[in-house]
């Protein structure tokens, strides 16, 4: 009896370890169609480019894309680093050329070249000019105005510390969304890190709200809650192909612009690299980047894409661009959010 007990346990043994590899194997079959993409709400919202950038790439590559809203670009990047020893997502989207600096830092993102990364990708997008970060889509930040609101437009960042514009501006949280950080790049680099703590106290009766990411900050402006609001040069774009008039401009300021490129990151270790690669080859392709002006409301970063006809109304890049320091930038946020916290 106890011989048939024994026979019976390690036969038992046996088919459930030929099971487990099985089980194990299947998923690992499972895994590898398919592609695990963090986003920011923009680019995955119905309204983004992200939904039909997944239906393209899953129809020409049968490859199945699991794309997960994570917030703004700074929670992508935050997700990403709290993950960094065992990775979920193989692809991170939205990190800038602002965070570049914190995502190579964190050590989370192994640098690839897609297939056709040099003929379509000009020099000047490359970050370090190297391929950490995909570059897909970019645009120079600008202040947003409603020139019907009755208001004299502002001409330069100094302007927007007018009494006239008390309670009128909208921005974003430098510690959550890209173009809050991008406006923070901004305003450190008119007036140096010494200079940025005056400036902010001078601009805080003026702002509305900081909101927490792009989508709230400009649904309250297009909502009529405010006459100004931090975005992009190429956002009336936007209007334009809803029909919705020329009322709202991207102004250009005689201080000079910052910038924002948006990128594609190779997760470290990711489960399922191959298909992540594919899918960086996708992104820049002329066929996917065709998608971006008109879902991102930004330039493509493919030199080849012919830009649409609601981008007529854009006006050409600023002349004057800005850059700072990475380094200083996060010494400025840090100043900012100590301003904002006085009473």
């Amino acid at each position: 009896m106890k011989a048939r007990l024994l026979t019976f346990f390690l036969l038992f043994s046996i088919v459930s370890l030929v099971f487990a590899a099985g089980s194990r194997e299947a998923k690992k079959n499972a895994a590898s169609n398919e592609v695990v993409i963090y986003a920011h709400d923009s680019f995955a919202s119905e309204w983004g480019a992200g939904p039909a950038l997944c239906e393209a790439f899953e129809k020409k590559t049968g490859i199945k894309v699991n794309m997960i809203s994570v917030g703004d670009a700074v929670q992508v990047l935050s997700r990403a680093m709290l993950e960094k020893d065992a990775p979920e997502a193989d692809v991170l989207i939205g990190l800038d050329n602002n965070l570049y600096s914190k995502a190579k830092a964190a050590d989370i993102l192994e640098a690839y070249k897609p297939l056709d990364g040099e003929k379509y990708i000009d020099d000047e997008l490359l970050m370090e000019g190297g391929w950490l970060l995909v570059p897909y889509d970019w645009s120079s930040f600008a202040m947003i105005f409603d020139s019907e609101s009755g208001l004299e437009a502002p001409t330069c960042l100094d302007d927007l510390t007018k009494d006239i514009y008390n309670k009128k501006i909208i921005l974003m949280d430098p510690r959550t969304s890209t173009p809050g950080l991008g406006f923070a790049a901004w305003t450190l680099a008119v007036y140096g890190l010494d200079g940025v703590a005056d400036y902010w106290r001078n601009l805080k009766a003026n702002i509305l709200t900081m909101a927490p990411g792009w989508s709230t900050g400009y649904g309250l402006f297009t909502e009529g809650e405010a006459p100004l609001v931090i975005s992009y040069t190429t956002s009336p774009a936007y209007h334009v192909a809803y029909d919705e008039g020329d009322k709202f401009v991207a102004l250009e300021f005689t201080d000079g612009h910052t910038y924002q490129t948006e990128g594609a990151g190779l997760m470290k270790n990711a489960p399922n690299k191959e298909n992540a690669k594919k899918f960086l080859d996708f992104l820049i392709s002329t066929d996917a980047q065709e998608i971006v002006p008109e879902t991102q409301w930004m330039y493509p970063a493919n030199n080849s894409v012919e830009l649409p006809d609601s981008f007529k109304v854009v006006s050409a890049v600023p002349s004057k661009v800005l850059t700072v320091d990475q380094d200083e930038l996060d010494k400025a946020v840090e100043i900012i959010l100590a301003v904002l916290a006085e009473n």
